[in-house]
């Protein structure tokens, strides 16, 4: 049996297990709301209880028999994450399927996590970093799918190694391109030294092209007061269907990125239409900014030791 969820067919995920980060608004709503929909019990990991909650609501209103579980996760700070993992670790059950989508965008000024990290490359990437690490051994015995989630404002920029914690110059821009390059090139390191080691974890990026989510809205709680010009650019533009997508086609890539057959692993998934802001899933060619293997071990590294989180360097068994 195949379930389509806006126009991506899903395959029958009864009996497996989903984690998706962010899923109490947005494109992350819609992914749990997808993968609920074929029938994969989904994991929804937030910081907010009561958004939380309405989140679950909301997919029960359109998935009447979805299986939801509701857990904390702060992925700023990475006590919270270690306190996720070692619950789920505890549970010991095997997670199938999971998407990074979680993720904090442009802070007027600059902030910081509570380990003391640039808040976009703490919660975008150091988080997902150490949550995947922790979580390893139930994503090797559900032979899982990661999907990390980027953003075209990948396709520029690099990663500030000099000082990734922006304690100089803070642009909030660069800083935000820098966290999404580090999603990128951490998702596909993950799939080399999964094939290499033999874990069983195909791991894929995807991007949701340009939508008018809360990325850009108003949030007190990063500094910004009220909608930003862009995103109220991006409504107009998404309600007339020009150029940019819509909430429910920006869930698409991952859920692509997520479930479609194989496991070739490696792989970009984003909007097709022009300048891949809109438009139906496919795969893409791989921004210019991911593609080197030695930027990508090299932030491995610098990962493992900011995050505390150490993967194994051999192939012994989960």
């Amino acid at each position: 049996m195949t379930h389509t969820a806006a126009s991506t067919t899903l395959p029958d995920l009864t009996g497996r297990r989903a984690l998706v980060t962010g899923a109490s608004d947005g494109v992350g709503l819609g992914i749990a709301a997808g993968l609920a929909a074929a029938g994969a019990e989904v994991i929804m990991p937030v910081r907010n209880q009561g958004k939380g909650e309405r989140a679950a609501a909301n997919i029960r209103t359109q998935v009447r028999q979805a299986r939801l579980t509701l857990r904390h996760l702060d992925l700023s700070s990475l006590e919270s994450v270690a306190a996720l993992a070692a619950e789920l670790l505890a549970e010991g059950e095997p997670i199938h399927i999971m998407v990074n989508n979680a993720g904090v965008m442009t802070p007027p000024e600059r902030q910081v996590t509570a380990d003391g990290h640039e808040l976009q490359f703490g919660t975008n990437h150091l988080g997902h970093f150490a949550l995947v690490g922790q979580l390893l051994p139930l994503l090797r015995v559900g032979r899982a799918r990661v999907t990390s989630q980027v953003s075209v404002a990948a396709r520029r920029g690099s990663i500030n190694w000099d000082d990734v914690d922006f304690t100089q110059h803070y642009r909030g821009g660069q800083a935000y391109a820098q966290s999404k390059i580090a999603v990128g090139l951490f998702g596909l390191e993950l799939q080399r030294r999964s094939q290499r080691l033999g874990w069983g974890i195909t791991s894929n990026l995807s991007h949701p092209g340009v939508a008018p989510t809360s990325l850009l809205g108003a949030r007190p709680e990063i500094g910004r007061s009220a909608d930003t010009l862009g995103v109220r650019l991006i409504r107009g533009l998404s309600r007339r269907g020009i150029l940019v997508g819509t909430v429910d086609t920006a869930t698409l890539p991952a859920l692509l990125a997520a479930t479609a057959s194989g496991e070739v692993g490696g792989e970009l998934y984003g909007p097709s239409g022009p300048g891949h802001l809109g438009g139906p899933p496919a795969p893409h060619p791989l921004y210019r900014t991911l593609r080197s293997a030695t930027d990508a071990a090299r932030l491995w590294e610098m990962s493992e030791n900011l995050s505390g989180t150490a993967f194994p360097r051999s192939d012994a068994p989960a």
